[in-house]
């Protein structure tokens, strides 16, 4: 099967071939032509360069006889170096028409140097006669030089007559040949574009007619496509859907019920599932887990990785028996203590914590999971997108009457829309802790539902420059019932 695609760079080939050839064919003709009358050109000017560098020697004989200076001889001697330059020049231009002419034509240009020569010999012994005698033989010879490249010219202007004219001729006959060749490839180029574009309207026509009939409801139509291309299978693939459609519309309430109870069923299933799944999971068998593998590591000597499982287990019973309850902050400290461990141990250099923590603030009692999301959130959106990591610092300080939990990160800062979000407790969901499953707008609604007041949190952050949280807690507004705390 032959593409559209392939018949348009076929088309596209010949045609270039075709006007690169002409084009080829009519620079290399052009090209010869300019170099053979550069060639002829070149000859009449070499012959009228020797016949005007004649012409100045005897002009500069003529003023060093009236004025007899250095400068003047230095003139003449520049322009007997000329002629004898012309002289070099004409040389080439030997062929069997002019070779005799051309002799004696060298032979004057010979006779004139050696007058001119004498010339300024005379006039250095001040012989004024002589050098009169010689100037007026060198006025002769450059007549006789200007007379015979009047001749040498005719010569050539005979020589080359034919050239001439069979050049007109040969000029007249390219450019008919080019009006015919325009005229045939004009011709072939409509016949072929006429070709090419029947063969793709002609299965266009034939299958939009086809549509037109299933449009109008009448699925007995075949759709016949005579092609050899991608219409063809996209015309058979049309007959296909036409054979197929009738099935579908038959078929497609059936199906969308069965579908409906499908994914009714799926969904119970999958929830039953994740139910049964859940119901499997025993946390005492996790914990008793995790506690074999520490001691299995420390007693092979693997003393980080035994502390790292520990500290693993011990966030996991925290954070199952502790989400709805309320914790002292020694608690919260501490299982925040572990999850840092653990991400040192990823992070290694690139993760610095520096924790300030007033003893005296430890007996407050906060809701559970509060510090950790907040902690998770800055070394996932402050430490870990830089490659030379980054520093947290942890405060606990007393302030009058309250306690100031203070947690500060040296990242690329906080964007003032995600600022008003978690204000306004509706952050996205995507600001959900990794380990915690809460989100950083859900730790500000616990606070504030645990404490009864609003301003529990600022959050102040400078692009590049970093982010600072601080919770203010009151000791009098905290509540201390646990069933309080449930409401986050």
């Amino acid at each position: 099967m032959t593409s559209i695609q392939k018949k348009i760079l076929t088309l596209t080939t010949i045609v270039l071939l075709i006007m690169s050839s002409i084009w080829l064919a009519l620079t290399y003709y052009n090209f010869k032509t300019h170099q053979q009358y550069n060639d002829v050109l070149q000859r009449y000017l070499s012959m009228n360069e020797v016949s005007r560098a004649s012409q100045l020697v005897v002009n500069d004989l003529n003023q060093l006889m009236l004025d007899s200076n250095p400068a003047s001889l230095q003139q003449l001697q520049v322009s007997k170096e000329k002629l004898l330059h012309a002289k070099q020049g004409v040389y080439p231009l030997r062929n069997s028409d002019n070779a005799f002419t051309l002799t004696n034509y060298v032979h004057l240009i010979d006779s004139l140097v050696e007058t001119t020569n004498r010339f300024i010999l005379f006039q250095a012994e001040k012989d004024t006669e002589s050098s009169a005698h010689e100037f007026s033989e060198a006025n002769n010879i450059s007549t006789y030089i200007s007379e015979m490249t009047l001749a040498l010219i005719d010569i050539e202007l005979n020589t080359y007559s034919l050239f001439y004219r069979g050049i007109m001729e040969q000029s007249g006959e390219v450019i008919k040949l080019g009006i015919w060749v325009l005229l045939l490839i004009t011709s072939i180029l409509l016949i072929i574009t006429y070709w090419f574009s029947l063969g793709i309207t002609r299965p266009i026509f034939q299958l939009t007619k086809a549509a037109n009939e299933l449009s109008k409801g009448n699925f007995d139509r075949q759709v016949k496509v005579t092609a050899k291309d991608e219409i063809e299978f996209l015309a058979k693939t049309f007959d296909r859907m036409r054979i197929n459609i009738n099935n579908l519309i038959s078929e497609i309430k059936h199906k969308a019920a069965l579908e409906r109870e499908l994914q009714e069923s799926k969904l119970l299933l999958q929830e039953s599932q994740f139910r049964s799944l859940q119901s499997q999971i025993h946390p005492h068998f996790l914990f008793n887990t995790l506690n074999t593998l520490s001691k299995k590591a420390y007693l092979d000597g693997a003393e980080e990785t035994s502390d790292l499982l520990v500290s693993v287990a011990g966030i996991l019973r925290y954070n199952l028996k502790q989400q709805n309850r309320s914790v002292t902050l020694r608690d919260e400290i501490n299982v925040l203590k572990q999850y840092i461990d653990i991400q040192k141990a990823r992070f290694t250099d690139r993760l610095q914590v520096y924790l300030d923590i007033d003893e005296a603030c430890l007996d407050l009692k906060i809701p559970a999971l509060t510090l950790q999301p907040i902690i998770e959130n800055a070394v996932i959106h402050a430490v870990e997108p830089k490659i030379e990591g980054g520093t947290i610092w942890f405060k606990v300080r007393k302030k009058g009457h309250d306690v100031i939990i203070e947690i500060e990160d040296d990242g690329s800062g906080m964007p003032q829309e995600k600022i008003k979000q978690i204000i306004n407790e509706e952050a996205p969901a995507i600001t959900e802790g990794h380990s915690t499953g809460i989100g950083f707008s859900n730790v500000v609604k616990r606070l504030r539902l645990f404490y009864g007041y609003q301003d529990v949190i600022e959050i102040l952050s400078v692009q590049d420059k970093g982010t600072n949280i601080k919770l203010i807690i009151r000791r009098e507004g905290a509540v201390l019932d646990d069933q309080t705390s449930h409401c986050g």
